[in-house]
């Protein structure tokens, strides 16, 4: 399971004071935990900036790079904003994200195309947000077809079927479930992420629905997600999910989590 640690975002109150404040050490103190808790991207998001934004990105990025050696997923509809963090960025970076949506497509993908860079491919396109299990698979199928016809290596995309509020519709949860398995079955090699949070919105005890979530959908085939590594119950639960679902050798990642005292309960 790939991790994007998602806690730097400027749309938090602790990390937009630290921005505010230019408080390097704060942002780096988040950027380590994150790592240290298995995270394999950071997120770094500057949105709330408007006007500025390519200039708090830059400094995030430095920032968090002087931090950690995992690189970081660039969070912008921006392309100016993603080409300004893309060059000074070390090593090879995950872009969040390219859609079917025209100006957001036209705007992004002269800036994978041909690229190393790992694409996540949000299921959304000028028609509006997926309802059904069909509907994203269908933007999926558009996404994959033309980021491969762009030069972008199947292996580099991220598909995400878009996670939408379980409290809004009672079948939001098994048709993202439906197309994540549909997505990984009929395109091989392509990889799936989500940022899963959305499912529980509105509700409570938001983090025992979130969890359960997760464990369904890794059993579906999801093998990427953006999440808080901190969330302790949710790394234990994607262990023993992974696992379970016979992505874990072994039970090697499992073993070692627990001798690292990382299967909170």
């Amino acid at each position: 399971m790939l991790i994007v640690g998602e806690l730097i975002n400027s749309s938090r109150k602790a990390i937009k004071e630290a921005i505010d404040a230019e408080d390097a050490e704060a942002i780096k103190k988040i950027a380590r935990d994150q790592a240290e808790c298995g995270a394999d991207y950071i997120d770094v998001n500057a949105g709330t900036y408007v006007g500025k934004e390519d200039q708090y990105m830059k400094w995030l990025v430095s920032t968090v790079q002087s931090a950690v050696e995992i690189p970081c997923c660039i969070d912008s509809p921006d392309p100016k904003v993603v080409e300004a963090a893309m060059e000074l960025h070390k090593g090879t970076p995950m872009l969040n994200s390219i859609s079917l949506e025209k100006e957001r497509w036209d705007a992004l993908l002269p800036v994978v195309a041909g690229s190393d860079i790992k694409v996540i491919a949000l299921c959304m396109s000028d028609s509006g947000m997926p309802e059904s299990k069909d509907d994203r698979l269908s933007i999926a199928s558009d996404l994959i077809n033309s980021l491969v016809k762009n030069n972008v290596p199947v292996e580099n995309i991220y598909v995400d079927p878009l996670v939408q509020p379980i409290s809004t519709n009672d079948s939001y949860g098994m048709e993202f479930m439906n197309a994540v398995g549909a997505i990984m079955t009929e395109f091989p090699g392509v990889h799936t992420i989500c940022g899963l949070s959305n499912i529980s919105y509105g509700l409570p005890e938001r983090k025992l629905l979130n969890q359960a979530f997760m464990v369904m959908a890794i059993c579906k085939g999801l093998d990427s997600a953006i999440i808080n590594p901190l969330d302790k119950r949710m790394m234990a639960n994607v262990y023993a999910a992974e696992t379970l679902a016979g992505r874990d050798e072994f039970c090697g990642n499992y073993l070692t989590a627990y001798r690292e005292e990382k299967l909170v309960l």
